[in-house]
């Protein structure tokens, strides 16, 4: 039996997102609070659909942006998770980071940033030596996009700056940063915060290290690297490091940076990456960030995901509870107000008159 309804959410994701994300285990938890999860039809325009209370996205386009644009003005008092346009932000891979340099995190003593990094638009760029002069290979090439599609995700690794000429711009060429082979997930769920961690790319100093001849190497034959399926040396390497030894940052260093991102993106629905530079021990440094993961992966993802739908449609009853009182608060001044002029009594249709004039 459900402890309160709260309301209806309807989930818009592709196919494969809600195969991975809308699971029974999500659903029956969700249900047992109060929260109907439905999915939009995909094949209907969504202001004919629901009402929902909430709508939770994971699509793009012109034309999904103006349904619901169209569903926010029928129904106003709808959560829509998240704007459009503050996802946007996420596409560009420069945009994207720029938001840390404006974070201001202070008391702590661990320092963060993102690596030195450069944008590359055309092929003119890419040949020119003192476009990424100030680079120090190895260097990640990153498609400049990043929408979420197959072609947004081949990264490479690149060694030397002869490889460069592989490359097609639009790309954004990272600096690579050893960090121990492990890299530190942060899951956002509005105010719920939880970091993970997982197998990197293994520390470099030179290319017989990994031992490779190529100048680059795709992200999926590194995968494979880091999978074990390739080289003997990083088996290895992976034994020796001991992931669950590694220590993991400072939970409220953490929780700082996920929160000030949080305000400065304005979305609810997040993920970044982090690694700590090996150089330095308190030196994070933050690699991506990308809309709505795959909570699936998260541990106690249902719990926390409905925990933060509750909270959703509780600020959002909050909300139309205050302004339903300040409606009826308004009503009331108004009518005392007329009755103190002329002494006389308001009926409610003589009020409604009034107000219309």
């Amino acid at each position: 039996m459900a402890e309160k309804r709260f309301g209806i959410i309807g989930y818009a994701l592709a196919p494969k997102k809600q195969n991975s994300f809308i699971r029974d285990s999500l659903v029956t938890l969700a249900k047992s609070r109060g929260i109907e999860l439905v999915r939009v039809d995909s094949e209907k325009e969504l202001v004919d659909q629901g009402p929902f209370d909430c709508v939770l996205h994971k699509l793009y386009g012109d034309d999904w942006k103006r349904q619901l644009q169209e569903f926010k003005a029928r129904y106003p008092n709808a959560v829509i998770l998240d704007a459009p346009e503050s996802i946007e932000r996420l596409h560009n891979r420069i945009s994207m980071l720029q938001v840390v340099s404006e974070l201001k995190i202070e008391d702590r003593s661990e320092t963060f940033g993102i690596p030195k990094q450069i944008v590359i638009y055309d092929r003119e760029t890419l040949v020119d030596p003192h476009a990424w002069e100030s680079l120090k290979f190895p260097v990640i090439a990153k498609p400049l996009v990043a929408d979420g599609s197959a072609k947004s995700h081949k990264m490479a690794l690149v060694f030397t700056r002869d490889a460069l000429n592989q490359l097609k711009p639009p790309i954004v060429l990272q600096e690579f940063v050893n960090h121990g082979g492990v890299i530190f997930k942060v899951y956002v769920v509005g105010e719920h915060v939880r970091c993970v961690k997982r197998k990197s790319l293994p520390d470099v100093s030179e290319e017989k290290e990994l031992g490779v001849s190529e100048d680059l190497l795709s992200f999926s034959q590194v995968s494979n690297m880091a999978n074990h399926d390739m080289l003997e040396d990083n088996d290895r390497y992976y034994q020796l490091m001991h992931l669950d030894d590694t220590e993991m940052p400072p939970h409220a260093f953490v929780v700082d940076i996920a929160r000030g991102l949080r305000c400065a993106m304005k979305l609810n629905l997040f993920n970044f990456d982090v690694i700590r530079d090996s150089r330095y021990g308190n030196r994070y440094l933050i690699i991506d960030i990308n809309y709505f993961p795959g909570y699936a992966k998260m541990p106690g993802y249902e719990t926390v995901l409905t925990d933060f739908f509750c909270e959703v449609m509780n600020k959002k009853q909050q909300e139309e509870q205050v302004e339903g009182d300040e409606v009826h608060s308004y009503d009331k001044d108004v009518t005392k107000i007329l009755s103190d002029e002329g002494d006389i009594t308001v009926s409610p249709k003589e009020k409604e008159n009034t107000l219309q004039v």
